[in-house]
């Protein structure tokens, strides 16, 4: 049980992140002062919207810069504060050239820095970590091996390298070094939230993060002859920032979270947008013969292991436990594929 004072500052690393932007706007309407951590405040079109919430909400949020791969970067903003929401991490799966060096080092090293400064600090109660369902399976045939094909927050991926789903090996080392240096010590306590793939509107205009680069060929017909016959969780991104900033705040909250709104097919996804959009754009109808997928899936950074471990396999998430012990409520996946395709437009992204 950690009770955190409201008063204090809340400290959100990666703060000009998809999901980060979201904690710090909530936390601010909330009337909470915020700290928040950036690479560089030099760019200050990647800070932009940030800037403008510094703006609207005045002396309540300060931007420190800081680098996952610097030790001590983190001491400055993380002084003198109770809650620590630790986001900052890179989410990509295409185009990898070096997966230690892109994914597994700065997801492993910045979790130990910001931790470790944690440790050096003593006013620090908690931690909110942002992991991933990608610590919890790799692929969905591992879920032949769990009762229902169902994963639970007990279940950990053990099938990722760096070879095979990168990312998902860097979110599992990350988040098990930071319960290995949670449990060296015993002033604060370590809340995890593990969300599926997050769509749904974004507060900036970037077009370099993977779920708009998602939804982006989704619309421009790169998938117009068919998508990949295989299940995914989805999560808005708001509920997702709101289930980070309830862990923080929710004395009792502790563990891990799988923070899934639901399960459902790539295709999915596109008969949603058909139904709300019409003809607008050209979202795919069927599903690719997973023999296509073979031989086209590398072409959009989908290896043979990724085909054969996921097209056409079982998958569920039980995100019960969510909604248990942080009381998160999950808004219908139409109003958030809905907004985030509206979002886009307005932000000429399309």
């Amino acid at each position: 049980m950690k009770t955190i004072n409201s008063a204090l500052p809340v400290v959100v690393t990666g703060g000009s992140g998809y999901i980060a932007s979201w904690i710090v706007k909530y936390l601010l309407e909330d009337g909470k002062s915020v700290r928040t951590t950036v690479r560089s405040l030099k760019d200050t079109k990647k800070i932009e919207h940030l800037l403008e919430l510094q703006n609207k909400f005045k002396d309540k949020l300060t931007l420190f810069e800081a680098d996952l791969l610097t030790d001590g970067s983190f001491d400055k903003a993380i002084e003198g504060v109770e809650l620590v929401i630790h986001t900052a991490s890179p989410f990509f799966v295409a185009g990898i050239k070096d997966a230690k060096k892109q994914l597994v080092e700065p997801a492993l090293q910045g979790t130990r820095n910001v931790l470790n400064a944690c440790n050096r600090i003593s006013s620090v109660k908690r931690v909110v970590l942002t992991s991933s369902v990608a610590a919890i399976h790799s692929d969905n045939i591992d879920s032949l091996k769990v009762p229902n094909n169902t994963f639970t927050e007990e279940h950990w991926n053990t099938t990722s390298n760096l070879n095979h789903q990168p990312y998902a090996y860097s979110k599992t080392l990350a988040e098990k070094e930071a319960w290995e240096i949670q449990k060296r010590q015993t002033r604060w306590d370590l809340v995890v939230i593990n969300p599926s793939f997050v769509m749904g509107p974004s507060l900036s205009k970037r077009l370099d993060g993977t779920s708009v680069e998602f939804m982006k060929n989704m619309l421009k017909g790169v998938f117009r002859t068919g998508v990949p016959d295989t299940k995914m969780g989805f999560v808005d991104v708001r509920d997702v920032a709101k289930a980070h900033i309830l862990a923080g705040f929710t004395p009792s909250a502790k563990g891990r979270h799988i923070t899934s709104a639901e399960v459902m097919p790539m295709l999915g996804v596109a008969k949603i947008i058909k139904e709300k959009f019409g003809k607008r754009y050209s979202v795919p109808t069927n599903n690719l013969p997973k023999a296509l997928v073979y031989v086209i899936g590398p072409f959009f950074g989908l290896s043979w292991g990724y085909t054969k471990n996921n097209i056409g396999q079982p998958m569920n998430l039980n995100h019960e436990y969510s909604k248990t012990d942080l009381g998160l409520t999950y808004r219908p996946l139409t109003e958030t594929f809905v907004d985030h395709v509206n979002q886009m437009e307005s932000s000429g992204l399309l």
